[in-house]
């Protein structure tokens, strides 16, 4: 089984790589000539649950989009999106490295949700999956957030964290899926594929 993957992320690609799927590259423009198709804009009012599943479908379809004017050949196309969600807040990756140390200065000694939505389109059709997981932060002190930030590894990273990296030192407690945390479930994936008749193992 081959598929695309709609992601630049590269937790996504180690984790499909780690469950035996081989799969190609489908990169979305980003910056000042970021596709509008995949902007992740929260929309006024939208809940973090809606706003997952509206982006992970989003970039799945643009990603099919792009391969059919490629004209490359057709094969299921995976994405994915993850928020995090406090006090019903929608928290994405820091604007720079103040947004992230008021990110985590508002995540330490608390629990909060990480969102990953996962689609595949395949055949004009759409699967999606939800994984929530409830990860809770031991207090942290104002000098481990500062060198954590300084590191660069909360740049990229939804809630300004990788629970994969340093930041594993953070988390006291996680209900749900480590992988989801990382960007993909990857029990729910291999689920979601078995939906659309492929079978990953």
């Amino acid at each position: 089984m081959r598929l695309y993957l709609a992601s630049r992320s590269p937790r996504r690609r180690e984790l499909l790589h780690q469950i035996g799927i081989d799969f190609d590259t489908v990169v979305f423009r980003d910056g000042m000539r970021a596709d509008s198709e995949t902007d992740e804009t929260p929309l006024a009012a939208e809940s973090p649950v809606d706003y997952v599943e509206r982006v992970a479908r989003a970039k799945a379809l643009h990603g099919m989009k792009i391969v059919e004017e490629r004209r490359l050949p057709l094969r299921p196309i995976l994405s994915a999106d993850t928020t995090l969600e406090l006090d019903g807040e929608i928290i994405g990756k820091p604007v720079d490295m103040a947004d992230a140390v008021a990110i985590l200065r508002r995540l330490s000694g608390r629990t909060h949700r990480v969102l990953t939505g996962v689609a595949v389109h395949h055949l004009r059709r759409t699967e999606y999956v939800l994984s929530t997981s409830e990860v809770r932060f031991r207090t942290l002190d104002d000098e481990e957030i500062r060198h954590y930030v300084i590191s660069g590894e909360p740049m990229d990273k939804a809630g300004a964290y990788g629970i994969q990296g340093r930041a594993g030192l953070f988390v006291e407690h996680l209900s749900g899926s480590y992988t989801g945390v990382m960007g993909l479930p990857v029990c729910e994936t291999g689920e979601l594929l078995k939906k659309l008749g492929f079978r990953p193992i």
